[in-house]
């Protein structure tokens, strides 16, 4: 199982690593939310900075995320060898097997990242205080402000296949209605876990 298995250790000699600082958060827990990656060549320079808005999830989902959007980079950009760095301990002791994945929200997105990363030939994760991790926060912040909360109005994003999010509805008349407009094709069927707020 993927959730009770570490990492294979990587080969003595895969090259020069490549580091992606990753971060996710979330404005309300959940909330608004988004994730940052900066991502440095084998020599250390700069070679890419992420970020985006994911709709209204939590912290932990948005975390993953970013993960995802490092491990993306290093598949499409030929790197065959990356170290992660996250201020998010549960992250980290989950990718590495020391913390069993029990939430539905999270599990398909470690099942999804555990994947990518064993298609590399040498893959680290380590968790870093936050202070360590600025640039990427910031990138996460950057992605929240220049989205900002959803209008009403709006249509929330449509998520991937398989990937949880989080959308607020409301009761009326016995039927759920969502608090924002979800553009999905006619027939498409969704998963609904329901937990009430009073």
């Amino acid at each position: 199982m993927f959730g009770d298995a570490a990492l294979p250790d990587p080969p003595k000699h895969p090259g020069a690593a490549f580091q992606a600082n990753i971060d996710g958060g979330s404005r309300g827990n959940p909330g608004p939310a988004a994730y940052g990656v900066v991502i440095r060549d084998g020599g250390g320079a700069i070679v890419a900075r992420l970020k985006k808005y994911i709709g209204q999830t939590t912290n932990n989902v948005a975390e993953y995320f970013g993960l995802i959007a490092a491990l993306d980079y290093a598949q499409t950009h030929s790197v065959r060898a990356l170290r992660i760095e996250s201020d998010s301990e549960l992250m980290v002791k989950q990718m590495r097997g020391q913390y069993k994945v029990k939430s539905v929200e999270l599990k398909p997105l470690f099942e999804r990242a555990r994947k990518m990363a064993q298609t590399l030939e040498s893959f680290r994760i380590e968790h870093v205080y936050r202070e360590q991790n600025r640039e990427a926060d910031a990138l996460v912040n950057q992605a929240l402000d220049e989205t900002g909360r959803p209008a009403a109005a709006s249509a929330e994003p449509v998520p991937a296949r398989d990937t949880p999010m989080r959308f607020t509805a409301i009761c009326r008349g016995g039927r759920l209605e969502l608090a924002s407009p979800l553009d999905l094709p006619d027939d498409t069927e969704v998963e609904v876990l329901l937990r009430i707020k009073k």
